[in-house]
């Protein structure tokens, strides 16, 4: 199994390219299933989790050809063999789920297992099921896997209230309404970049959508969908990261690609901190001046609010930060399982429920830590960019599933890192 290692050595310069989004790109593939003409992907991230994406697609008998050293995805689902999606696949991720609404609406049945992903809290599908139910749909779990089944004359337009906000539950009721008959309205829908950029992509398919964006989303159903040829939106989590980067070590980076729309309340932050962001014609340019960044207070929420999917990233920056930093988890339990590994490395942090209180210390340690999750696992990395000695990442195949050529990128702009392979 493969580690990183991570060698402490001041401020950051150069540019780093940032990818096209792991969520985003996860749920554009399944939208293929809703129609027999080909969908292409372009922009689109080389990661492992859209491997296991495509190799479920192909057990569908969708064809997937990843051309470009993987950045542009060829699909057709013009000849599907199945609507089962195995355990075997499911059980790798979390965003296999989104088989589900495509596969019911184009066919009037599926099969599909319930899914596994990072063990970061409970996150069931109930709100999933219940948003097909409100098109018609059929719900029996059993024997591990959920079977849906549409009425006859296909799925139907109704209203689905979420009582949370939910993306995947969202994406999965979006894609479903498409070919619905008569109008669906998603109320209380999630507004993520990544909602925008799938029904921008379904729209080009021939899909009648408005509203995206806001917590209301209004599908017109229409009988078929076509092909198109999409471009995959920045990774907002990606660029995120990278931009911890200089933050933590100092320096000055810029993200390609990057804007300060895709991540407005981290940006927020960050700029409560200390650090300096400006929007540049190529992407977000990132300075850390002083010697050490300012504590502040953390609150994890829907979009437009601060992403989960950052919060570890940023309390490895808050652990060497002046003064003491308060992070609310309220999007998943079990989300500061990072916390003991950075503690491991010197860092003093009190974890009560879902409130972390983080007391930043003048510089970490390296130590030999385990990633747990994937974004525990890119905190780490940082962490170790801002230690003295040597910090070793182990168990990186978290890592794998969201970033791709993460050694490539850091060290392209002055970090000292390597992969270690392992036996």
């Amino acid at each position: 199994m493969d580690s990183i290692l991570v060698t402490g050595n001041g401020p950051l310069a150069g540019e780093i390219p940032i990818a096209g989004a792991k969520n985003a790109c996860l749920t554009l593939m399944p939208a293929t299933l809703l129609s027999e003409d080909p969908l292409t992907l372009t922009n689109a991230p080389r990661l492992s989790d859209i491997r296991t994406m495509s190799l479920l697609l192909q057990s569908l008998g969708a064809e997937v050809t990843a051309l470009q050293d993987g950045k542009v995805l060829a699909m057709s689902s013009h000849g599907l063999t199945s609507q089962r999606a195995d355990y075997d696949i499911v059980r790798k991720m979390r965003a296999s789920i989104l088989v589900l609404g495509p596969l019911l609406a184009r066919t009037g049945y599926a099969e599909v297992s319930l899914p596994g992903g990072c063990a970061i809290g409970a996150r069931p599908v109930d709100l999933h099921l219940k948003a097909l139910e409100a098109m018609g749909a059929e719900m029996d779990l059993r024997d591990g896997y959920v079977h849906a089944r549409a009425p006859q004359g296909g799925l139907r337009g109704g209203v689905v209230e979420f009582p949370l906000v939910s993306v995947g539950a969202t994406e999965n009721a979006l894609m479903a309404a498409t070919l619905a008959r008569g109008t669906t309205e998603l109320r209380n829908a999630a507004r993520e970049p990544e909602i925008v950029d799938l029904a921008q992509c379904l729209r080009r398919m021939g899909a009648q959508i408005e509203g995206e964006g806001s917590s209301t989303i209004t599908i017109q159903g229409v009988e078929k969908l076509g092909g198109a040829t999409h471009r995959v939106v920045t990774d907002r989590i990606e660029l995120g990261t990278y931009m911890l980067a200089p933050a933590i070590c100092g320096g000055e980076v810029t993200c390609l690609g990057g804007r300060i729309e895709l991540v407005q309340a981290f940006c927020e932050r960050l700029a409560a901190a200390g650090i300096e962001i400006e929007e540049t014609g190529t992407g977000l340019k990132v300075a850390r001046k002083g010697d050490r960044v300012r504590a502040v207070d953390v609150t994890t929420a829907p979009f437009p609010g601060f992403p989960t999917d950052l919060q570890a990233q940023m309390m490895a920056l808050l652990c060497t930060a002046e003064g003491t930093s308060v992070l609310e988890e309220k999007i998943f339990e079990n989300r500061f399982m990072h916390a003991p590994e950075l503690i491991r490395m010197g860092a003093s942090i009190d974890v009560h429920g879902g409130t972390a209180t983080v007391t930043g210390v003048e510089r970490l340690r390296g130590a030999p830590v385990m990633a747990t999750d994937l974004r525990a696992s890119v905190s780490l990395i940082l962490a170790g960019l801002a230690a003295e000695g040597e910090t070793l990442v182990n168990r990186v195949y978290h890592l794998d599933r969201g970033y791709e050529h993460v050694e490539d990128k850091l060290s392209a702009v002055g970090a000292r890192i390597e992969r270690v392979q392992g036996a």
